[in-house]
């Protein structure tokens, strides 16, 4: 399973937001903007918690485990990767939503005056920052995944050079 690049995910959320705030502006020439959900920062915030969770629930699980303790209760491989390829997913997903709510929110400073467009811009930029938890989170969760570097180039079953 390939790591999550920093690069790929600053990519999805420039190129999201760029194209968020030309469709803002087209959209807004032609009619009424759609309206930031007051629900899009929660949501993200509440992903980011699960991650954040799940990460320190197995980090301590690993530690027990490599430890050695009494009644550590083990890692499931299958159970530990797929709470990686959770972790990757919504950091690909809450770029791409906080890229598109970023070029929402920087057409909407144009119009701070405008009480409504104001908290518009608040929920944007509080979706950008809830969406960053989750990438922080989603990484943090991969880190603690990963296996350990093999440091010994023989394996077990391979005989010694000569």
């Amino acid at each position: 399973m390939k790591e999550l690049r920093i690069r790929v995910l600053a990519g999805v959320f420039v190129v999201a937001g760029i194209l968020s705030w030309a469709g803002a502006r087209l959209w807004n020439s032609l009619g009424t903007l759609p309206s930031v959900p007051v629900a899009a920062p929660i949501v993200l915030a509440l992903i980011a918690v699960v991650l954040t969770a799940t990460a320190l629930s197995l980090r301590a699980r690993l530690r027990a485990q490599r430890e050695r303790r009494a009644g550590a209760k083990g890692v499931d491989p299958l159970m530990a990767a797929r709470a990686v390829v959770f972790g990757q997913a919504s950091a690909l997903v809450a770029a791409l939503v906080a890229g598109m709510y970023g070029g929402t929110g920087v057409f909407l400073l144009e119009s701070l005056d405008v009480p409504a467009r104001r908290d518009q811009a608040v929920y944007a930029g509080f979706s950008v920052l809830a969406g960053i938890g989750v990438i922080v989170a989603a990484i943090f969760l991969e880190r603690v995944c990963r296996l350990p570097e093999d440091d010994d180039t023989a394996g077990p079953g391979t005989a010694p050079a000569a």
